[in-house]
């Protein structure tokens, strides 16, 4: 379920399939609940499936999403795997996302560890 684009602008000279990619894979809500849920530390499987509330083949073909465009990783523990987040960027990804909903209006916490959310509970 890897996500690739072939449209490319001819007035653009860059090849921008690798970030659209990016961006679609976070694009979906689901996918975006997962990766805000990883943003605080593994999980398997059947937790993402609690914190989303949907199916479990519903919950694993997004994370497989997610795993083929290289945002999340899994390590066997036990007949289980634990999944989390490949690149610690990320998280500075959703933060940036975070500031630029706050100037549209549109806040929201993206991201549980740099969010406005974990700022007003450490007293920030």
């Amino acid at each position: 379920m890897a996500m690739t684009s072939e449209v490319q602008d001819p007035s653009c000279s860059v090849d921008l399939s690798a970030a659209v990619a990016l961006f679609r894979s976070l694009g979906d809500a689901t996918r975006l609940a997962i990766v805000h849920e990883l943003a605080g530390g593994e999980r398997r499987i059947v937790d993402l499936t609690r914190a989303v509330g949907l199916a479990q083949s519903t919950v694993s073909a997004h994370v497989a999403c997610l795993r083929d465009c290289g945002l999340v990783v899994g390590r066997p523990q036990g007949r289980q795997m634990l999944y989390r987040l490949a690149r610690p960027e990320l998280l500075t990804l959703l933060a940036a996302a975070e500031q630029v909903l706050a100037a549209t209006g549109n806040a929201v916490a993206l991201c549980p560890v740099y969010g406005d959310t974990a700022k007003q509970a450490v007293g920030a």
